[in-house]
């Protein structure tokens, strides 16, 4: 944190940076597998107009298309990584478009696969299987894609809607290379008075700062930036949303919801039924916000006041190490397996940490099956980093056991579980890092970073959900989404989430400009749902539940071998009722009362 100045990539020391060369070695070796991948699509393409003919000719056409797709994975994963170092590198710019010229192809060549696949009679395709030990192995996969029968096309339109999926990108291209490359955000004064650009990863470090004039300036400074591009941000959004519409509506879904959803084979009612919840409990988080004015001794609370830590003095940075050693210590309860290969993950080149000129913003967890998981992080020394680091891990961990138990076809889990792991390890660190503490001052400072997980994860995230649904559905009901309809939709959801005692300043309404999930549709609400399961199970977990563990690690090893509502249930939580959602908003209710008996010491 005491540099003012991002270092370029080249300036950063190797062991701070991710071990990409266990991808590829080189470029030229990555190039090799990229013809590889082209010359499997020619390959596959030959198999138009023939799956039906006779379980051989099926059964080579799928152990190809695995084959094919854990090659492309690779590939894929290399070029994209490599772009996300330095995404002003022209080098791997044109590499990462490489990647995605071959995902349009592949996704053209195999286009004729579902309809073909869909048009063979039930029966025939069931007495294969019987007869064919090896075709059973892709019982799963051919269920996933008879399930979309009602949405399949015929050959000439899936392959002309695969061709259109290149042009659909646009919008996300554009957005991202504006917001990762082209946007700048000025410079800020801090608490010292000196100099600091602001940045994307930047920004929430300055608003944790205990002075509240740095908070202000770096939040009006920051959100400038983006209000002096809102119309063309806007431009981009609506057209991010009538791609969505378009293929929704081609593929028969009633709305881009439901095509989005139908993917992980995700009720409606689950979407609707988290933002009904949040809406019933919404005293608890006016509640908060009523608290946090209260601590903060402030006549108004404003919106660059709500990352603050509420007991400033025992704020500190910390060392990569030390956040290491955190995470290990506070994910014991999940036992010596898991442990000794999250030592592995942190010590062995798995992590990206530092933020670097040009380099992606934010974090991940990726990778490609047959490797070890991958992390990008921007380590900037907060709490928030500590975390971040915990939850990414979480990731990697998920994805390890899964590729070490799973097949490649079965190994890739669903978004909607994805963020389980993640956040069952935050809910796990939270509570050791409680346990540990016997400071007062230093508990009110944790009991208000857990409660701020639950604010930004289970309300700010549903925020966000209720936004898509939104603006989703009035571009499905002919509505343009021009830059003061976007910023009305959003500014009212901002006043309705944080309630009166918060002052909703004007900047706010343009927030929606800056968050990138929003062009992935319909994700957001995951990290909602997600957290609710995680906070489940590490419920269970910490009571030492029977089997809490074992069916934990049994869970993290499935992959996406079931549906994901099957999968939470190994874990003993259905997401299929409103339950896991109200039991964790329990949580953060008992975690008001922490908060409000600190406050009165």
């Amino acid at each position: 944190m005491g540099q003012k100045k991002l270092p370029k990539r080249e300036e950063v020391r190797k062991e701070d940076c991710w071990a990409i060369e266990d991808l590829y070695e080189n470029d030229e070796l990555w190039k090799k597998d990229a013809e590889k991948v082209k010359q499997e699509i020619e390959k596959i393409a030959k198999f138009k107009g023939k799956l039906a003919q006779n379980k051989e000719t099926l059964l080579c056409f799928l152990d190809s298309y695995a084959a094919m797709m854990e090659r492309f994975e690779k590939v894929n994963v290399y070029a994209n990584q490599r772009f996300h170092e330095n995404t002003k590198n022209s080098t791997y710019q044109k590499l990462s478009g490489e990647a995605q010229v071959l995902q349009n192809q592949m996704s053209s060549a195999t286009a004729f696969a579902e309809p073909e696949i869909l048009a063979m009679e039930d029966q025939v395709l069931e007495q294969w299987m019987e007869e064919s030990e090896r075709l059973r192995f892709y019982k799963r996969f051919l269920g996933e894609i008879l399930r979309g029968k009602p949405h399949t096309l015929s050959i000439e339109q899936e392959e002309m809607l695969a061709r259109a999926g290149e042009m659909g990108q646009a919008p996300y291209q554009i957005y991202a290379m504006f917001n990762n490359a082209d946007i700048t955000f000025g410079s800020v004064k801090d608490e010292n008075g000196e100099e600091v650009v602001l940045s994307a990863g930047r920004f929430i470090a300055m608003e944790e700062k205990s002075d509240r004039t740095v908070r202000r300036e770096a939040f009006e400074t920051f959100y400038r930036s983006y209000e002096n591009f809102k119309n063309t941000l806007a431009a981009i959004f609506d057209a991010n949303l009538r791609q969505t519409a378009f293929f929704a509506k081609e593929h028969r879904y009633t709305s881009a919801r439901e095509y989005y959803l139908d993917g992980n084979a995700i009720p409606v009612s689950v979407y609707d039924q988290l933002i009904e919840t949040i809406h019933k409990n919404m005293n608890l988080m006016y509640r908060y916000v009523a608290l946090r004015k209260k601590i903060l001794g402030l006549d108004e609370l404003h919106m660059y006041d709500v990352y603050v830590p509420l007991a400033a003095d025992v704020s500190r940075e910390y060392t990569f190490e030390e956040a290491k050693q955190i995470v290990q210590e506070g994910l014991k309860p999940l036992g010596e397996k898991y442990g000794a290969i999250l030592k592995e993950g942190m010590e062995s080149g798995w992590i990206d940490i530092y933020e670097n000129e040009g380099k992606r913003t934010g974090a991940y967890s990726w990778g490609a099956y047959g490797t070890h998981p991958y992390v990008l992080l921007n380590f900037d020394g907060t709490l928030n980093n500590v975390f971040t680091l915990a939850h990414e891990m979480g990731h990697s961990l998920h994805s390890y056991f899964s590729d070490a138990a799973q097949p490649y076809l079965y190994a890739g889990y669903k978004i909607f579980v994805a963020e389980v792991a993640s956040t069952c390890n935050e809910a796990l660190l939270i509570h050791h890092l409680m346990e540990q503490s016997k400071d007062e001052n230093e508990r009110l400072y944790l009991v208000n970073y857990f409660l701020d997980k639950f604010k930004g994860t289970m309300f700010r995230q549903t925020m966000f959900a209720e936004f898509e649904k939104i603006t989703h559905e009035a571009v499905e009901a002919g509505e343009v989404m021009t830059a003061d309809r976007l910023c009305e939709i959003y500014y009212d959801l901002n006043k309705q989430y944080f309630g009166d005692e918060m002052v909703s300043d004007s900047e706010i309404a343009i927030e929606w400009a800056r968050i990138p999930h929003f062009y992935t549709p319909f994700y957001v609400y995951q990290y909602a749902t997600g957290f609710s399961a995680a906070i489940a199970i590490s419920q269970k977990i910490l009571n030492g539940e029977p089997k809490a563990v074992e069916n934990y690690m049994k869970f993290l090893s499935s992959g996406g071998s079931m549906d994901p509502i099957d999968l939470l249930k190994i874990c003993d939580v259905d997401m299929t009722t409103p339950k896991p959602i109200e039991e964790a908003l329990g949580v953060f209710e008992k975690y008001l009362d922490e908060l409000e008996k600190l406050s009165m010491k």
